[in-house]
């Protein structure tokens, strides 16, 4: 996820004093609540179970940039407990018969399709305010963000309590994903920024397991095939009800006759979801949270993430699973005119 943090610093004008407040402020707090993560080592007050994580998560970091080619900083070479469960709380909003993310924009950063708040109340105020101008709301939970290199002044990017304890795969996952934010970012483009940090967190893993060894390691790989395994079927679930909703919602039929469609389509997909759950899943819940606040804003977020996750992968075959090269090609895609960008993403992927 990328930040507005970073961004807010560089806001101005009245509309904007209270949302600078809140990203200067949190973001600033979070870096200066970060020590070096080898103070933290020295520590004999330090919890087993925090010690295991910490040294498993240098490893990783030192495989990003040695065996990924990812930037090799210090970024998440600190770490800091923010005594909460998120990083950040994001808002996102859709119009109620529409897919379409509302949009905000930034100096630098250009528009992305969510507004993240240090503070989990006043992201609920904000989108109470959507929700009352008829806007279907998500404020979700985030426990990382990347401010794409801009923080290094201030340390770098940390690692957080938020995701700290997470199963090896799922750890390997989020420092990959967040540093690949470092490598290229493209303007007013969201999906395609996602997209590529998505696609390098799945490469990357893929790569961490096959050069693992030792005790455990076995067992981490099939932790995380599994949890890899159910997050595919909820993509290919939820993406397809996605699919038929974006099809209905550009159709000509009256409002009406879409919003009795739309409640039959999201009826069906909760079905669909716990027969998935209680069956294949046998009773794994992990996915309730998500189900529960299911709306076209939530929707419309897994689109923002995944919908060209695809293409990134078929491109890092194509440049012959070179990280150089890969990274070279998007780096250039990524100074493109959107529509362009999306064409010739297209079109390198499927080349030979």
């Amino acid at each position: 996820m990328l930040a507005l943090a970073t961004a807010a610093l560089l806001l101005s004008g009245c509309a904007q004093l209270g949302y600078l407040a809140q990203s200067a402020s949190g973001h600033l707090a979070l870096t200066r609540a970060a020590r070096p993560v080898d103070e933290w080592l020295a520590d004999p007050t330090l919890t087993p179970r925090l010690r295991e994580q910490l040294l498993l998560s240098q490893r990783l970091r030192e495989f990003a940039s040695r065996e990924l080619a990812l930037p090799d900083n210090n970024s998440y070479r600190r770490y800091a407990d923010l005594q909460r469960e998120a990083a950040v709380w994001n808002v996102a909003a859709t119009p109620e018969l529409s897919l379409q993310l509302q949009s905000w924009c930034f100096p630098l950063m250009g528009c992305v399709g969510y507004r993240g708040y240090f503070d989990r109340q006043a992201a609920e105020a904000f989108a109470a305010t959507l929700a009352a101008q008829g806007a279907e709301v998500q404020v979700y939970p985030v426990p990382a963000y990347s401010t794409l290199g801009w923080s290094a002044w201030l340390g770098g990017d940390p690692l957080l309590n938020t995701f700290i304890a997470y199963p090896e795969g799922e750890l390997a996952r989020m420092i990959f994903h967040e540093l690949a934010h470092q490598v290229a970012y493209a303007a007013d483009d969201t999906e395609f920024n996602e997209s590529f940090a998505t696609a390098v967190e799945r490469l990357g893993v893929q790569r961490w397991f096959a050069a693992s060894q030792g005790q455990g390691a076995a067992a981490a790989w099939q932790r995380y095939r599994q949890g890899d395994q159910r997050r595919e079927q909820f993509l290919a679930l939820t993406l397809r009800y996605r699919q038929q909703l974006d099809e209905l919602y550009r159709s000509t039929q009256p409002d009406e006759a879409k919003r009795a469609a739309k409640q039959a389509l999201m009826a069906q997909l909760q079905a669909d979801y716990q027969q998935l759950k209680q069956g294949e899943w046998q009773s794994y819940a992990g996915y309730d949270r998500w189900f529960a606040q299911a709306n076209n804003a939530s929707l419309a977020m897994l689109g923002t993430y995944n919908g060209l996750t695809p293409q990134f992968e078929r491109l890092f075959a194509a440049r012959g699973q070179r990280w150089s090269e890969f990274y070279a090609e998007v780096q250039r895609l990524a100074k493109l005119e959107k529509s362009l960008r999306r064409q010739q993403l297209q079109a390198v992927a499927a080349s030979p």
